[in-house]
């Protein structure tokens, strides 16, 4: 399966796996998984340091998802014209993205945000 891990999984992940929800881990850890994470992730974070809302290293965090075999996926034009045709279940502008990348790249969102289950198959919600 090609999963997109959303921000929360992903800092859980490098967190040693604090926090993470066992089914999250479970596709994680299945080598059979394709595993990526987004540029609106790194973006994310960058903000939120920056802002002093949580303690992260956004280029640590891009050196550890590398060599973890996450895989990147940058923000294309494509994917910010398709957050426009969304539905507005989500407020957020980072899991729009998250969203709409799922969509376009025909890849499952694999979140703990049980909201982001209302757009669909394209979500797995891991609680």
């Amino acid at each position: 399966m090609r999963l997109l891990a959303d921000t929360h999984l992903l800092l859980w992940w490098l967190a040693g796996g604090v926090g993470l929800p066992k089914r999250a881990r479970a596709f994680l850890a299945d080598t059979s998984n394709q595993v990526y994470f987004s540029a609106a992730s790194i973006w994310e974070v960058s903000i939120k340091a920056a802002l002093g809302k949580i303690e992260a290293d956004p280029s640590e965090m891009l050196v550890a998802l590398r060599s973890g075999g996450f895989e990147e996926l940058p923000i294309s034009g494509r994917h910010a014209s398709a957050v426009m045709r969304l539905p507005d279940h989500h407020r957020d502008p980072f899991d729009r993205m998250l969203v709409a990348q799922s969509m376009v790249e025909s890849l499952v969102l694999l979140t703990d945000d049980r909201v982001l289950s209302r757009y669909g198959a394209t979500v797995i919600v891991t609680i």
